[in-house]
């Protein structure tokens, strides 16, 4: 079974969408602001939240992560 390295990148997407910061981002997903400033230093997820994440910023949820391979 191949093991993985996963980084949360969702501070650079924030940077490029159109949300002015993660209040608005977090109102905009349905989730209090804490929820957002804790998303890349979180190691497990909750799947509705990355469901509202990934389709707030029109990306898929695999695209909310960089994910590299390691042998």
């Amino acid at each position: 079974m191949p093991k993985y390295i996963v980084k949360p990148r969702l501070k650079e997407l924030l940077a490029k969408s159109k949300f002015k910061n993660q209040k608005e981002f977090a109102e905009a997903v349905g989730v209090k602001e804490p929820t957002i400033s804790r998303f890349d230093s979180q190691t497990r997820y909750d799947i509705a939240t990355l469901v509202a994440v990934s389709r707030t910023l029109g990306v898929s949820i695999e695209d909310l992560f960089h994910i590299e391979e390691v042998e």
